[in-house]
């Protein structure tokens, strides 16, 4: 397990041994939201926010978002230089009439069981980016959200036994926008062993230069750094038959080192 999965786990274990604690502190840590300054080196500041993790995980989203448009269209700053600029002027510009920017889209990935969603279960869900919340709080989302006219239900289809994540409901030489978010969701991190980083690129494992399908089985999350270096002579990356049914890659590099690298298990509700 990486550092990563070892604090969703134990974060998970916390909730299933006492859940109201859970909901009691996630109703007073409501309260203590707030924006801090302090000064840091070569007149920089550093601004936080503390947020609830719904609005945190969408202010962050939408920033990337941005970014990612950006670079797109050839901006010559980096992403973290054009998220710092896109969060100023957000604020800023919309700040003097004291009205909201006009929000951008972003849709939070939260994987539910149906008895926790409808009847009322208290397992635990989880949101893509941050980890597992206590049931209150899902249904609370999609409450919320539902109120406001921007819920969207998904289904995303999972084998009972191993929580693999293996179909999603779809719209179709680049990933199409569905899938190319099944396999986000599969991979909610590069799946390169031990990196760890945020996914930015979705790569065909078997090149598409040489044949290579755009399918899900010949998909995989990587960072922008693993996906660069795997194009250097010297890489093979290969799907296996997994004996769980989870999506299975292995990895020879350049120096002949052999690794596999597992999806992991989507969150599973807790068996009746």
């Amino acid at each position: 397990m990486s550092d990563r999965d070892t604090v969703a786990r134990a974060r998970q274990m916390a909730y299933e041994a006492d859940k109201q604690v859970w909901v009691r502190r996630k109703a007073k840590a409501h309260t203590e939201r707030r924006v801090s300054i302090r000064p840091a080196p070569d007149t920089m500041a550093y601004v936080t926010a503390l947020l609830p993790m719904s609005e945190g995980v969408a202010c962050h989203a939408a920033l990337a978002a941005a970014a990612a448009s950006a670079t797109a269209t050839g901006d010559p700053r980096t992403r973290g230089q054009i998220m710092a600029d896109t969060l100023v002027a957000r604020i800023v510009t919309t700040s003097t009439d004291d009205t909201a920017a006009q929000a951008t889209p972003v849709r939070v990935h939260l994987t539910v069981s149906d008895r926790t969603l409808f009847g009322g279960g208290d397992e635990a869900a989880h949101v893509r980016g941050y980890g597992p919340i206590p049931a209150d709080i899902a249904r609370e989302l999609v409450r919320a959200a539902a109120t406001a006219g921007v819920a969207e239900l998904r289904r995303v289809y999972t084998r009972p036994d191993t929580g693999a994540v293996v179909a999603m409901d779809r719209n179709t030489r680049l990933f199409p926008a569905s899938l190319a978010e099944l396999i986000r969701l599969r991979d909610p991190v590069c799946r390169t062993p031990w990196c760890d980083a945020p996914v930015r690129h979705i790569d065909h494992i078997h090149p598409a230069a040489d044949g290579g399908p755009t399918t899900f089985e010949n998909g995989q999350g990587l960072c922008e750094a693993c996906n660069y270096a795997k194009q250097a002579p010297g890489w093979v990356a290969e799907t296996l038959d997994s004996p769980d049914g989870r999506h299975l890659v292995r990895t020879t590099t350049p120096t002949g080192h052999i690794h596999h690298s597992p999806a992991p298990p989507a969150p599973k509700p807790a068996v009746a």
